[in-house]
């Protein structure tokens, strides 16, 4: 691994070889949203050393960058952290591993960050610091977490992008686009083609970024791709998906497109888009994959880790799919779950065990969430669920042969629902933190609450005539 003086030394190369003139520093924010500033390259060494301020409301901003809590009052700006009071600074202390020079972006390095108070502290809403714990408990238990990434989204042509002064809003008008193919063939080659030229633009890019791409292709809906990563560490995969979301919506929209990672847009005949991600453990002290049984599909370690996902499906709902918009997704016979089960290598079902006897690709899919959910939120929630059936030897019970046929509960049918389960998850209280926990459901409460008080299309064609 390399060492943090190492990868500086390779910083300042990279910015004397290929000219760097700025670079981005940004840290994940609560949603999962890059957000930093640019510096010139000269103030960097201080940066590096020294760190720098970001206002701490930044984090206690809801979707529409609306500030939820009381950062202005006294004790503890409505968070109970005297450090927040006032919107005062915290700081973004850069990860010199995470470098990167921008593709697109002229003479431009790029930083990503964690967050410390000036009294050296770490910020406890920081989730990039909260995967980092996670994943510290589970190495305690002599594990590591290997994670792959399938993500949905859709590409459109901007055809107006709303920039008129009266469009601007919190939020503001999203912009007009047009479909780059009409969809309902997966995996066509035609099909494929007609997007392939915004691909093609994205995947030359993201090369210069090294992620580790794996595949290109072409989802059921229109307009719809997917991209696939390979396999990575914990804490790496969680920073690739960031990175990946982020260049995907600046590199497309530079060439005219509209990126977006939204579960279900409000478009005609647009599918809904999920992120699918796989995931095993591995045993430090041999690298091997803890999942793979010498006899049968799955170890007992990964037998009952699949059991600690299912008895915390719906607590995890609520990190693993967080807007209002993703609730949309889970529908009977549409490639995504709508029941809390398991099943062998069957995309019917919520998780998705792909293995057999002495295969080292065995792995768990969850089939949850969306491409809009903060990384590293959703992953630090799979390790504690999946550690507390490991402690207590949980039982995950038989494969669901019939996923849309189940039995077994569903799958909570809103934000709002899955939230109260969150609330009332101990485990996940004990992982994340009570505080954490009560932070994120209030800003949560906030969105929904604003969603509840807007006049819908459904409700006026429902009732406009009738009453």
């Amino acid at each position: 691994m390399t060492s943090a003086a190492d990868a500086i030394v390779r910083i300042h190369e990279d910015i004397k070889r290929l000219g760097i003139e700025t670079v981005r520093l940004a840290f994940v924010d609560q949603h999962g949203i890059l957000r930093g500033k640019t510096v010139a390259v000269a103030a960097l060494e201080a940066v590096l050393e020294k760190g720098l301020g970001m206002p701490s409301s930044l984090l206690a901003k809801d979707t529409s960058n609306k500030t939820v809590f009381p950062v202005f009052a006294a004790p503890g700006a409505g968070l109970g952290i005297p450090e927040f009071e006032g919107a005062a600074d915290v700081l973004m202390m850069a990860d010199s591993s995470t470098w990167r020079v921008l593709p697109w972006a002229s003479k431009t390095g790029w930083l990503l960050c964690d967050l410390r108070f000036p009294n050296g502290k770490p910020v406890p809403f920081d989730t990039r610091g909260v995967l980092k714990q996670a994943l510290a408990k589970l190495a305690a238990q002599g594990f590591g977490y290997i994670a792959g990434l399938e993500i949905e989204f859709h590409v459109f042509r901007t055809t107006d992008p709303h920039l008129q002064p009266e469009d601007a809003g919190q939020p503001g008008s999203p912009p007009e686009v047009a479909l780059l193919s009409t969809g309902y063939q997966l995996l066509s080659e035609s099909r494929y083609d007609q997007i392939e030229p915004a691909l093609e633009i994205l995947r030359a890019n993201l090369v210069g970024l090294n992620l580790p791409l794996r595949s290109f292709e072409c989802e059921f809906g229109p307009s719809q791709a997917e991209v696939t990563l390979d396999t990575l560490e914990g804490l790496a995969a969680a920073d690739a998906m960031v990175l990946f979301r982020s260049a995907t919506k600046q590199i497309l929209r530079r060439h005219g497109y509209h990126a977006t990672f939204m579960c279900r847009p409000k478009l005609p005949n647009v599918m809904s888009s999920g992120w699918h991600l796989h995931q095993s453990l591995s045993r430090l002290a041999t690298k091997e994959n803890a999942f793979v049984s010498k006899n049968d599909f799955l170890s007992e370690t990964g037998k009952q880790f699949l059991a600690g996902l299912l008895a915390h499906a719906k607590a995890t709902c609520a990190l693993a799919t967080p807007t209002i918009n993703g609730y949309k997704r889970f529908r009977p016979y549409s490639l995504a779950p709508d029941h809390i089960h398991w099943g062998r290598d069957n995309r019917g079902a919520m998780l998705r065990v792909i293995g057999a006897p002495g295969d080292a690709g065995t792995r768990i899919e969850n089939r949850i969430g969306e491409p809009a959910a903060n990384p590293y939120l959703y992953l630090a929630s799979q390790i504690y669920a999946g550690l507390d059936g490991i402690a207590k030897k949980m039982d995950p019970g038989p494969a669901d042969a019939a996923p849309y046929e189940s039995k077994a509960e569903h799958l909570p049918a809103t934000l709002a629902e899955a939230l109260s389960h969150l609330k009332q998850d101990q485990v996940l209280r004990d992982g994340l933190g009570s505080a954490f926990i009560d932070y994120y459901c209030k800003i949560k409460e906030t969105e929904i609450a604003r969603y509840n008080l807007e006049v819908s299309e459904w409700e006026h064609r429902e009732y406009f005539d009738l009453f």
